[in-house]
């Protein structure tokens, strides 16, 4: 076990620690002479869905002609057009790499910046001294009570979002929607625009779902994406109402989400000839892989097996593991169960919860449930196993390029070695 794990067990250590976070969140900002208070700063949290919406909003503005930078989980732009990839295990960076690289976006001239932001990112001071013109917020489920340890002081840490912006941004769907708007009303200055399909000012109507993306009208607007969802209904309306919060216009928004072809790892398709359809997804918390089940599984009228691969990260979301086995139990014909970033945890105790829920949802164990430590060879056990007509689901680290093994990260990317196997096969 390493010695930075070993102190993070001490208790009430998370708070004994944010003065220290507080002071370099300052001295970072300070470094950087506060790089994003030129910047119109657009700011997404929530626990699914931060990622695809940053990208929406960012290919959004770009398009319409403004020059927007972005900073997510998947990868970072400091002047709209190159996008660089994220190598850290991390949505929102260190204080000091976020400060750097708002700084860059500031000297490349971009009129806005997209940020995705965490809990974490929120409760440690990343952001201090970010100016947030809208903040967004996707969905809030239980996520992070390793960290947080409760759901509701969660929530309050993603609730200091809407403290500091202008406009905000909430999806009225959302169990949690009254509380952020209670928080919204109290401090914003601007717009606060609510969207759903069963509640909100802006709502999703005539909505069509396709393998190729979805479809939808929502007042004057003909919304289409090209990533495929449901939850994309609603990662597109919150980025509909991002843009009607900067003042583009309905052809803009149209136009802008419509453009964006895909998000690494989130709902990638996997092509190399086969009869059968391979997705990437990064989903590794309940409630996205009951999103990722609703929009590809039995309950769309898919006839073919779902073959389903996934494991647990170490030292992260212990309460989930079961419970996500038992998801994975419920919705696939086939679950393997193998490796994440196990860190300094032991892969074969984590793997075990999963099969613990996995069982209570009826699979048995070398008949429909294996467990296949290594990564690699799960996902070749995976494909090795689909016939004409399947799909197999390749779940948990989507764009991420290394696994953590230890106090190593080697090298590891799901869609390459899916696109390797593939090939072979």
């Amino acid at each position: 076990m390493s010695l930075k794990s070993t102190v993070e067990k001490i208790p009430g250590y998370n708070s004994l620690v944010k003065p220290l976070h507080y002071l370099q969140a300052v001295r970072a900002a300070k470094k950087f002479d506060y790089p994003a208070k030129d910047l119109r700063v657009i700011a997404v949290t929530g626990t699914n869905g931060k990622t695809t919406t940053s990208f929406m909003i960012w290919k959004m503005l770009n398009t319409a002609g403004h020059k927007a930078g972005l900073l997510t989980t998947v990868g970072w732009s400091e002047d709209g057009e190159t996008l660089h990839e994220q190598l850290e295990h991390m949505t929102t960076e260190r204080v000091e790499v976020l400060n750097e690289r708002m700084a860059k976006a500031r000297d490349a001239g971009v009129e806005f910046l997209v940020l995705e932001v965490t809990s974490h990112a929120l409760s440690q001071y990343r952001t201090y001294g970010v100016p947030i013109e809208v903040a967004v917020l996707t969905n809030v489920t239980p996520e992070h009570l390793d960290y947080h340890k409760t759901f509701e002081n969660y929530r309050k840490a993603k609730g200091r979002l809407f403290k500091g912006a202008k406009n905000s941004v909430i999806n009225a769907d959302d169990d949690s929607a009254e509380w952020f708007t209670e928080v919204a009303n109290k401090n914003a200055s601007g717009e606060i625009i609510t969207y759903g399909i069963e509640n909100g000012d802006l709502r999703a109507t005539e909505i069509e779902l396709g393998a190729d993306g979805v479809r939808y009208s929502c007042g004057d607007m003909k919304i289409r994406t090209q990533i495929p969802g449901k939850f994309n209904v609603y990662n597109s309306l919150a980025a509909v109402a991002a843009g009607k919060c900067v003042g583009l216009s309905s052809v803009e928004i149209e136009n802008g989400i419509s453009a964006l072809e895909s998000v690494e790892g989130r709902m990638t398709r996997v092509r190399a000839g086969q009869d059968f359809e391979v997705i990437v997804d990064y989903a590794h918390q309940p409630d996205a892989l009951e999103k990722v089940f609703v929009s590809v599984g039995h309950g769309t009228g898919f006839k073919g097996k779902i073959i389903a691969l996934h494991g647990g990260a170490g030292r992260r979301d212990h309460a989930t593991r079961e419970p996500r086995g038992e998801i994975l139990g419920r919705e696939s014909d086939i679950v393997i169960i193998t490796e994440d970033d196990t860190r300094d945890e032991d892969p074969q105790e984590i793997a075990q919860m999963f099969v613990d829920g996995a069982v209570k949802a009826g699979k048995t164990l070398d008949k429909d449930l294996f467990v296949e430590l290594d990564r690699e060879k799960a996902i070749r056990k995976a494909i090795g196993m689909a016939k004409a007509g399947d799909l197999v689901l390749i779940l948990g680290k989507g764009h991420e390029k290394t696994i953590l093994r230890g106090d190593k990260a080697v090298p590891f990317e799901d869609i390459k070695v899916a696109e390797k196997v593939l090939k072979e096969k």
